[in-house]
């Protein structure tokens, strides 16, 4: 299966990314530079006020990319609809501005990957594309559930990133619950152990956006 980075869908928003037009950021397309996103989102329209636990200033410090020359990591951890994904989109368009090499899965998507590269005996192909990818940000762990094999190829992504590249994690789960994705207590406290050494943690509970504005126009619709 070929790298769905590769795609002209996956090109089409990397050269729309690479080209935004901000002071700073990378003007130009370089084929090594291949990111899908859901959606484009920035800092500047992200409510922090909606967050009010969340710590904006350490939060923007990571955009300056200090962090993944460092090789330590991100978690982005709480409710669903607080802009968990919002924040990590944002950190992955600057480190594109800043040159890095970045992935962006959800984590079905990743373990799919993972499970359909073994089936195909290309498994070392597809780890060494990622092993060479400065910033892998692996979304919605937790929203769904694998199988002990996909769990399995997913710990040995994030353990063999350990010190040596950076990873970015968004959950619904709290890091307690983490068992229920690794189906262990061992390989889920050996991860742990691993991805929270140099980790900056964030956790982002609260109501929904999403939530929020449903309420808002339902409210603006009776107000008609």
């Amino acid at each position: 299966m070929d790298d769905p980075s590769h795609s002209p869908r996956a090109v089409e928003i990397a050269h729309a990314i690479l080209n935004h037009g901000k002071p700073g950021a990378c003007t130009f397309y370089r084929p090594e530079y291949k990111y899908i996103l859901p959606v484009h989102k920035d800092f500047d329209t992200f409510d922090f006020t909606a967050v009010p636990a969340l710590n904006k200033p350490k939060v923007l410090e990571l955009a300056r990319g200090d962090w993944i020359e460092q090789r330590a990591n991100a978690c982005f951890i709480g409710s669903p609809g607080t802009g968990k994904t919002h924040c990590a989109i944002a950190l992955v368009l600057a480190a594109c501005r800043q040159g890095q090499r970045v992935r962006f899965y959800t984590a079905a998507a990743l373990v799919t990957r993972l499970e359909e590269a073994q089936k195909q005996y290309q498994l070392d192909r597809v780890l060494g594309q990622l092993d060479r990818t400065d910033l892998l940000i692996c979304d919605e762990l937790g929203y769904l559930s694998f199988s002990r094999a996909g769990a399995e190829l997913l710990f040995q992504v994030f353990a063999d990133r350990y010190e040596r590249k950076s990873l970015l994690i968004t959950s619904n789960l709290a890091f307690s619950d983490w068992g229920q994705v690794f189906q262990g207590e061992r390989m889920t406290a050996a991860l742990l152990d691993r991805l929270t050494h140099r980790c900056h943690i964030f956790e982002m509970n609260g109501e929904s956006f999403r939530f929020r504005e449903s309420m808002k126009s339902k409210k603006s619709k009776k107000g008609d």
